[in-house]
């Protein structure tokens, strides 16, 4: 049997931008994206903690430094520039590696500057 479980999360990332006019997904900064083990590509589920907005959408590289979370497409609706959101992602795995992971979760602050990486659960 497979489950889904959390695989990371970067927690309370602010939003630096929105731009409707590009074909969708969420840019992230390649170091944050590293640090949370996050793929180009790869699905996520963003709950935008200003609002209530939950969507799914995929990972695009941004810049290495930068620090920039971007939300484009048509999701860009649902959030403001300076919202703070949660990026998630899951991973399917059997009951046995459930029971041993330990997801990757970063706590960044309002400059998304890495604060704490933690991986309990």
């Amino acid at each position: 049997m497979q489950i889904e479980m959390l695989y990371s999360k970067i927690h309370r990332a602010c939003i630096t931008d929105a731009n409707l006019n590009y074909v969708g997904s969420i840019t992230i900064d390649i170091e944050l994206m590293k640090k949370a083990k996050l793929r180009s590509g790869q699905k996520v589920d963003i709950v935008n903690i200003n609002n209530g907005e939950r969507f799914s959408t995929y990972v695009i590289k941004g810049k290495k430094g930068n620090r920039d979370i971007c939300i484009n497409g048509a999701a860009a609706r649902k959030v403001q520039t300076g919202d703070r959101i949660i990026i998630i992602a899951y991973a399917s795995m059997s009951i046995k590696e459930a029971n041993k992971f330990k997801p990757y979760v970063l706590l960044v602050d309002e400059n998304n500057d890495i604060e704490e990486i933690n991986r309990y659960v």
